[in-house]
């Protein structure tokens, strides 16, 4: 076993992080020590907070991480910050939102850039989370983005997704649109001191009595005030709940066969991506590139040309 695994098995701090850095850079270490670690994965809770922005998503993180550091659980953060457009790095930086957080040992806090992908999610947040699985954190809690209809990735990276909405600010008219309302598993209405949250809870449920009409799991609608605290035990309760009927129902494995599958497909999508990138601007396909740049040549039969030499097992022209 490489010593970076025995490392992170065993809960050394800096071993988490330098494996989750090689992931972000795709390091051939990073991925092979993902396979080593695989059979250590799985026990953790895993959570995606999502929302519109304003909707109050760290303040909901940060009172979680308080109250569950209060019952000896140890928590993984992974926050999905907008990624500089010079530096590719997350712009909003691990400690800005849970400084208070920064310095305890049971809690690890780590940003990570969207790097251009409009799923919110990193392309490498779910590598990060088997890292955290394994180094033994008790809870992995994964805040997005909050960018409309992308907020669906989620679902492909966690156990139980959480959806906020805030009143006041037709946050559940955009989620009915984009389909996050068939994706959430709990909806917290956060901010409930303030006016429109009755109404803004019974328009949620009015809402899932369209979209939620078999039988299952039926996601409750909770109210928060996550500044002060409150109603952040029910949530966390409800986040059990619905972690336990995925272990009860069949669809439960179902979710999880779906998530692998999905991680395999984004991660085939990132390599191919590069793939491409790397041969369009060979020697090879240099001349033809002008061609379809200048407009002398079609790119439709350019791509056709190049995938039928490729299943050919072609590498060049």
């Amino acid at each position: 076993m490489h010593p970076i695994a025995k490392q992170i098995i065993g809960g050394e701090t800096r071993a988490c992080a330098k494996a989750i850095t090689w992931i972000e850079e795709e390091k051939p270490e990073g991925f092979e020590l993902l396979q080593e670690l695989a059979p250590y994965t799985g026990r953790a809770v895993t959570v995606g907070i999502t929302g519109a922005p304003g909707a109050g998503k760290s303040t909901l993180v940060d009172a979680l991480i308080s109250l569950l550091r209060g019952k000896g659980l140890s928590l993984g953060i992974i926050a999905v910050d907008p990624t500089s457009p010079f530096t590719g790095g997350a712009i909003l930086g691990d400690r800005v939102r849970m400084q208070r957080h920064a310095t305890d040992r049971g809690v690890f806090i780590r940003s990570m850039g969207t790097r251009g992908n409009l799923g919110g999610l990193s392309y490498h947040t779910q590598g990060a989370m088997q890292i955290l699985d394994a180094y033994g954190c008790d809870v992995i809690l994964v805040e997005t983005v909050g960018v409309g209809q992308s907020e669906v990735k989620v679902m492909e990276a966690v156990d139980t997704t959480l959806l906020v909405l805030s009143p006041g600010t037709g946050d559940v008219v955009q989620a009915f649109k984009a389909g996050i309302m068939e994706i959430a598993d709990l909806f917290v209405v956060n901010k409930a001191d303030l006016p429109g949250t009755e109404k803004l809870v019974a328009q949620v449920n009015a809402m899932l009595d369209i979209t939620k009409t078999g039988k299952g799991w039926r996601p409750p609608v909770l109210k928060t005030i996550g500044s002060r605290g409150e109603g952040i035990l029910m949530v966390w309760e409800k986040i059990l709940e619905h972690r336990a009927s995925l272990e009860e129902e069949p669809d439960g494995e179902t979710r999880r066969r779906r998530r692998r599958m999905a991680e395999l497909k984004e991660i085939l999508r990132r390599f191919l991506d590069q793939w491409v990138e790397e041969l369009l601007s060979s020697p090879d396909y240099r001349g033809r590139i002008k061609d379809v740049e200048e407009g002398k040549e079609s790119p439709y039969f350019l791509a056709g040309q190049i995938l039928n030499h490729l299943k050919r097992g072609g590498g060049g022209e």
